[in-house]
């Protein structure tokens, strides 16, 4: 099966609430996700904290769940 992942202008997701992790430092490599799953996109956005104005990505639960489960096999860690 394919999925194809989708962008939103941030105009969509005014009402959204956003989340940005604990272990951000308020640094400039830093994105911003929104659980987006229990509405009609029925995904997970994440936007690049810097420019809350900008386009949102937007992918399956499914699959930000494999990149989260990937990052933290791969024991990548904030430096």
């Amino acid at each position: 099966m394919t999925t194809r992942n989708r962008a939103l202008a941030a105009s969509d997701l005014t009402a959204v609430t956003w989340s940005k992790s604990s272990y951000s430092d308020n640094g400039l490599n830093c994105v911003e996700t929104a659980d987006l799953t229990r509405t009609a996109y029925g995904a997970v956005a994440i936007r690049d904290s810097k420019a809350p104005g900008g386009p949102a990505l937007l992918f399956t639960a499914r699959a930000f769940t494999a990149f989260v489960a990937g990052v933290q096999a791969d024991g990548l860690t904030a430096s």
